[in-house]
């Protein structure tokens, strides 16, 4: 059973990049101005930097769709690299426009070419669809069969161009006064339950789309016009509305101008036009089940300052820390984080314990990321070169490293050699989520089980390798507690963890 990419075509193991990170996938963005059209608002450059606040969650490529808001006319710009790379103010001047959506796209091997650069764009009977799509269809090769079998050709491996198509076919009922979006979106939700957050744009509206289970992310934002012009003042959501955004993270808005209105609910597709948002209603799970939200994207994947179920992911992983210590209490003199994405658990667990936060590592940001390295020894001499150890902080000391998440094991062996070689006396690893033991098959790039340290050394075993004094993992039960005791959304709650226990929550088709 092959896993697939986010963008839907085979998904590679890591084998060949070696990666010691779970790598998330893709950011979707959309925004639509309200009043008069033309608008006086540049959609090409709130686009491109909704992208830019989205850039963690892809790095290969990066696309733009803009519209006046007729059904013939779109304007596409894509290609390969960062959001800056790709973009540029000759070629955003082209994409004129008072809608516009935008993807970018995490590097997966194998898969780094121009065809799977999102948004699609497909010409119906009705005019053009453009659909940007984070996530992965758990029976993609069945829904591919169907097209096929309709006499369409699918130009790529994408699941996102399969979205595309799907949408294009006419849905059982008959459309006797044009193309009924909302029922197509049913109709598909209702083929396949997840995972997929998707930005559709056709004519002068976008709809924004989060499957049932509500596996990937997806806020909405209401851009605010700024009393006198003045880039200083802050914003309210009581200032005149200038237009809605529709993002994978609510951490990009505050960059164009945005603010926080509330998430996409699960099952639900939501309607943006001029007039505004409207709901246009709730596709349901199958059995009634629970609500399967990624639960790694408090782990790892989500920026700290973005709102996921009415929470800052800032301050669920520092409840992750205040468990993590509560479980694994430990004798040291310094608390201490690999740069950066763990150091808010860090300093729960320093604030747990009572040991005080120290920094013992300074990061070199101008290093490449170690999973691009072709061999083992230049990937090892990556983290090494990407990290400087501040030996005054902890020599001689008992230190504990709080870690997101362990993988393979290739980035902290390095490190533990490294804090070890510059004087610490000890060094304890505590890792701010469980054992990672089960592929993803939802848009997450996870190695097969075979290649996860945790498959292979229990916790004891996996200190001596690291060179550690000792590791221990955050319990699933620990996660989930530190997850939804501050969930302030209304409805059922439910995340997925299948990537630690094996439980999928739904049975997957290939």
């Amino acid at each position: 059973m092959a896993a697939a990419a986010d963008d839907g075509s085979p998904a590679t193991t890591g084998a060949t990049t070696g990666v010691d990170e779970l790598r998330e996938a893709c950011g979707v963005f959309g925004c639509m101005t309200t009043g008069d059209w033309p608008s006086h608002l540049d959609i090409a450059h709130i686009v491109s930097l909704g992208l830019v606040g989205l850039q963690h969650r892809g790095q290969e490529s990066a696309g733009i769709v803009t519209s006046d808001g007729g059904t013939n006319n779109m304007a596409v710009h894509k290609g390969m690299g960062l959001v800056s790379q790709v973009f540029t103010e000759e070629n955003l001047k082209k994409l004129k426009g008072n809608l516009g959506i935008g993807h970018t796209r995490y590097s997966t091997a194998g898969q780094s070419e121009l065809v799977n650069c999102q948004p699609f764009v497909v010409e119906t009977l009705h005019g053009l669809i453009a659909v940007a799509h984070n996530g992965e269809l758990v029976n993609a090769n069945p829904l591919r069969q169907k097209v096929l079998k309709r006499g369409v050709g699918l130009s790529s491996g994408s699941d996102s161009e399969l979205i595309t198509q799907l949408l294009s076919l006419s849905p059982p009922e008959c459309e006797a006064k044009g193309p009924d979006w909302p029922a197509r979106i049913r109709q598909l939700m209702t083929e396949t339950w997840t995972a997929y957050s998707l930005v559709v744009m056709h004519g002068d509206k976008i709809f924004g789309v989060r499957d049932p289970f509500g596996n990937r992310p997806l806020s909405i934002g209401k851009l605010i016009s700024r009393p006198g012009g003045s880039d200083s003042e802050s914003k309210s959501d009581s200032g005149e509305c200038e237009g809605w955004v529709i993002s994978s993270e609510s951490c990009s808005f505050q960059a164009v101008g945005a603010v926080y209105h509330r998430e996409v609910l699960p099952g639900e597709i939501v309607e943006i036009s001029k007039d505004g948002v409207k709901s246009k209603g709730i596709v349901p799970r199958p059995n009634n089940a629970l609500p399967a939200f990624c639960i790694f994207e408090y782990v790892y994947f989500a920026r700290a300052d973005s709102i996921l179920e009415g929470q800052m992911v800032y301050t669920v992983r520092k409840r992750c820390g205040y468990q993590l210590a509560k479980e694994a209490p430990v004798e040291a003199d310094i608390v201490s984080t690999v740069p950066e994405s763990a150091t808010p658990a860090a300093m729960g667990f320093s604030e747990q314990s009572g040991i005080p936060y120290v920094e013992v590592l300074t990061k070199n940001r101008y290093v490449g990321r170690t999973f691009i390295q072709p061999s083992m020894r230049l990937r090892q001499l990556g983290v090494t070169k990407k990290f400087g150890a501040l030996t005054e902080n902890f020599k001689g000391k008992r230190i504990v490293i709080v870690d997101d998440s362990i993988v393979r094991g290739n980035t902290m062996g390095p490190i533990v050699r490294l804090l070890k070689t510059a004087g610490a006396k000890e060094v304890h690893i505590r890792v701010a989520s469980p054992p990672i033991k089960h592929p993803c098959y939802m848009g997450i790039n996870i190695p097969t089980k075979e290649e996860l340290i945790a498959n292979k050394l229990s916790a004891e075993k996996l200190a001596h390798y690291l060179g550690a004094n000792s590791v221990v993992y955050l319990t699933v039960n620990g996660l989930v507690s530190a997850v939804q005791e501050g969930i302030s959304t209304e409805g059922d709650v439910g995340h997925c963890t299948a990537c630690l226990t094996g439980k999928y929550p739904i049975n997957l088709e290939w």
